[in-house]
């Protein structure tokens, strides 16, 4: 009798799966996300974050995503960083089923609050970060308009742990190079939330070299998977985007210049 119950359960949950299946649509695209950050140390305990994240398609043939953003940093002590900043970005109508129902690019600027946590378990150094965003996204109230109308506020909140260990030696320093992985979830909530509370995750897997204490480049493999904020014909949309990330890291103590 367990036997025909645990054969009723499996045959029971394959057909919930097969029928989520076929309520979704899934495309993917081929992406390239090319990108430097720059912190500024300013004093013992505050910094300047900058970034640009050039986002393409196709690799790099076709627009994906620009992405502008700069924050103030407060360091309580080694292992908590504190940032608040802004954001501004600009999303293109990239692939099959594009983000914008009516198929435009639109903007959107964005208020953001973070904390990251950093601590190491031998050679293994650990990141927890926590984000909060309040996002104004532009979008067309009609057709008719040529430009956004309308900026509702979508809130929503991050996590991402990444990992990364030295390849050589028993720490990551100067002329050291390095693995690092990271898994970041993405959550709307609000009540501009639309269809999904689900918004988007994040994958990477990468190959870094940390030159000396102010430069570090890194580069790997990233999975973006995008669930769209509306449906079409009653399925949900999701877009699997695959393909290869560049980051390039510069950190610079401007505080000992000023004494």
């Amino acid at each position: 009798m367990d036997k025909k119950l645990l054969v009723f359960i499996f045959l029971v949950g394959s057909l919930q799966a097969a029928i989520a299946q076929n309520n979704r649509i899934n495309t993917n695209n081929t992406i390239g996300w090319y990108n430097f950050f720059g912190t500024f140390k300013i004093s013992e305990k505050f910094g300047i974050h900058t970034e640009y994240q050039w986002r393409r398609n196709e690799m790099i043939t076709e627009w994906q995503q620009s992405l502008l953003r700069v924050g103030i940093n407060y360091n309580l002590n080694s292992r908590v960083q504190f940032r608040a900043g802004y954001g501004w970005i600009e999303t293109y109508p990239y692939g099959e089923i594009p983000l914008n129902g009516m198929g435009r690019d639109f903007t959107e600027h964005r208020i953001f609050e973070m904390v990251q946590l950093n601590h190491r378990e031998g050679i293994v150094d650990l990141s927890h970060r926590f984000m909060l965003e309040q996002r104004f996204v532009g979008r067309y109230s009609s057709i008719d308009q040529t430009s956004e109308d309308e900026f509702p506020l979508l809130n929503r909140i991050r996590y991402m742990i990444r990992v990364q260990v030295p390849l050589k030696g028993k720490e990551i320093k100067d002329k050291t190079p390095y693995l690092a992985f990271y898994d970041e979830i993405f959550i709307g909530f609000g009540k501009n939330v639309n269809m999904n509370v689900f918004d988007q995750n994040r994958i990477g897997v990468l190959l870094g070299y940390r030159f000396n204490k102010n430069i570090r480049i890194e580069g790997g493999y990233l999975n973006q998977t995008v669930q769209l904020g509306r449906q079409i014909e009653g399925r949900n949309v999701f877009q699997n985007n695959n393909g290869f990330i560049l980051n390039t890291n510069l950190n610079f103590d401007l505080s000992k210049t000023n004494k």
